[in-house]
Parts: structure tokens; C-alpha cells; sequence
């Protein structure tokens, strides 16, 4: 999967970065690297985060990994596999990244109002609350819509 030139983009290509310029190719394109960037942060970041940012990150104290943790590290890294697998081929997998969308705003806005009711947990607030929030924005504005997404059903 190549990486687009950011660098080398001439005057007439400069507009295709715009939202209204930019084409079906140019969208996909985005949305792979995303699944691949949010598919290894879910397999190996989140884990990295706990330990090096624990008071953003971990809803707990202490050197265990609690049961709830463990759990949820499981399920993010094999979400995480999965969106890798998805990069490959995004639009046969229209439904993954909509759950990973959906389910991310949903995990963010639990943990937010959790955040916001237990003032030892707001270093949430500038931590893993609004990374999920950014990967489901991310996510849900590179997914094709409108007749793209159709033919992808």
C-alpha cells in the first residue's frame, strides 16, 4: 500500500486535499493508513499507554493488571488484528470500522461522564477519552459514503 507524497504535490493537486476536492482514490487511500495506524495502536498502544501515562490511561492503581483490563486489552488487540486485516480491502468491510466508530464513541462517552464524576479519573479527559473520540472522527469522515458505501454493502 503505497503512502502518498505529501511533499511533492503540485499547484492543480493541492485542491484534491480538500473535502470537496477529494477523490473516492484519495479517501480509501486515507482510510487504509488509518485502519493500519489505529489497528497497531489497538494492538500495541494501548497497553504502551497504560504504563507510560497510567493516570490517563489506567482505571486503576497499582504494578496488576486487573481482570477488567486484561479483558480489554484482549478485545481491543483482536479488534485491532481485525482492522489491520481490514486496511487490506476497507469497502468489504464497511461494517467493522462502523462498529469500530460506533462502539469507540460509546466506550468514550461512558469513560467521559466516568471521568467527570470521579475527580481522581479526569486525567481521562485529556487521555484515552479523547483519542477514542478522534479515532471514531477519523474513521467515520474517511468512510465512503453515499453511492461508495452502497456498493460496499
Amino acid at each position: 500500500m503505497p503512502v502518498p507524497n505529501l511533499l511533492s504535490i503540485g499547484e492543480s493537486e493541492s485542491n484534491r486535499l480538500k473535502e470537496g476536492h477529494r477523490t473516492a482514490a484519495d479517501r480509501l487511500t486515507y482510510l487504509r493508513l488509518a485502519l493500519v495506524v489505529v489497528g497497531v495502536a489497538f494492538i500495541v498502544g494501548i497497553a504502551t499507554f497504560i504504563k507510560i501515562w497510567p493516570s490517563g490511561w489506567a482505571w486503576h492503581t497499582g504494578e496488576a493488571l486487573p481482570h477488567y483490563l486484561q479483558m480489554i486489552l484482549g478485545v481491543y488487540a483482536t479488534l485491532g488484528v481485525f482492522l489491520l486485516l481490514a486496511s487490506r480491502h476497507p469497502l468489504a468491510h464497511v461494517s467493522l470500522i462502523r462498529f469500530t466508530v460506533w462502539s469507540s464513541v460509546v466506550h468514550a462517552g461512558i469513560m467521559g461522564v466516568q471521568a467527570l464524576a470521579h475527580p481522581d479519573h479526569r486525567g481521562h479527559l485529556w487521555g484515552d477519552v479523547p483519542t477514542l473520540f478522534l479515532v471514531a472522527a477519523v474513521l467515520a469522515l474517511l468512510l465512503p459514503r453515499g453511492a461508495a458505501a452502497k456498493s460496499a454493502e
